[in-house]
């Protein structure tokens, strides 16, 4: 149960500190932080909760990283549903508390940095162009943590490659898909924007799940955790 309370808390940071940073300060007149600071935001949350509890629950803060860290031999399956229940959970308080805050501005909610394709990618990319992005992506985020968290990998700068990593990808995929990488960050969003995000969140779970399967096969097969 603790591990699942890390989880929850850890998302809802991971949301409050990377889509917060996209919906109050990306656009702000003059002073904005723009997409580079959207991108920093989003790997310091994960920086951040990989010292804070990463010793507790492994720091996994997505579902796709605990599928790909399942299969490829790093994470117990009996504790994968609970913890995509428990990621999913947090990442919805979070996006509550974003709502709660931005209501009392009066401003829409407008995209609320969901996550879309097509009309709704930032830059106009189509769905195949987002699939592809979140696949790629997805893989080497999950390449990189099970790299990072090998047992001869150097220790105790995990959650620098880690969180740089996430930087990384945003800095990339921002213009695709507002990048996800993450379902149950896309999960969270979409159901306070609703409509067109609810009804593109299907590529926002499946692209993220097949790259992270794809990752853990790859990663695995390259260097088995004897361990």
């Amino acid at each position: 149960m603790k591990k699942l309370v890390a989880e929850f808390f850890g998302t809802s940071w991971l949301v409050i500190g990377g889509c917060g940073s996209a919906v109050f300060a990306a656009a702000y007149p003059e002073l904005g932080i723009g997409f580079a600071g959207v991108a920093l935001a989003f790997g310091l949350t994960v920086l951040t909760m990989v010292y804070a509890i990463g010793h507790i629950s492994g720091c996994h803060l997505n579902p796709a990283v605990s599928v790909g860290l399942w299969i490829g031999g790093r994470f117990d399956g009996k504790d994968l549903i609970p913890y995509i229940i428990a990621q999913v959970l947090g990442a919805t308080f979070g996006a509550a508390i974003l709502y709660l805050i931005l209501s009392g501005s009066g401003k829409e909610i407008g995209t609320f940095a969901a996550n879309g394709f097509g009309d709704h990618s930032p830059d106009g990319y189509s769905m195949v162009s987002g699939l592809v992005a979140e696949v790629v992506l997805t893989f080497m985020f999950l390449f990189i943590i099970l790299g990072a968290t090998h047992s001869k990998a150097p220790k105790g700068l995990a959650g620098v490659a880690i969180g740089l990593s996430l930087t990384l990808i945003h800095l990339i995929s921002i213009p695709i898909t507002n990048t996800s990488v993450n379902p149950a960050r896309s999960t969270s969003q979409a159901l306070f924007v609703g409509d067109w995000a609810l009804s593109q969140l299907w590529l926002f779970w499946v692209a993220p799940i097949v790259g992270a399967l794809l990752a853990g096969i790859v990663y695995k097969y390259l260097s088995p955790e004897e361990k």
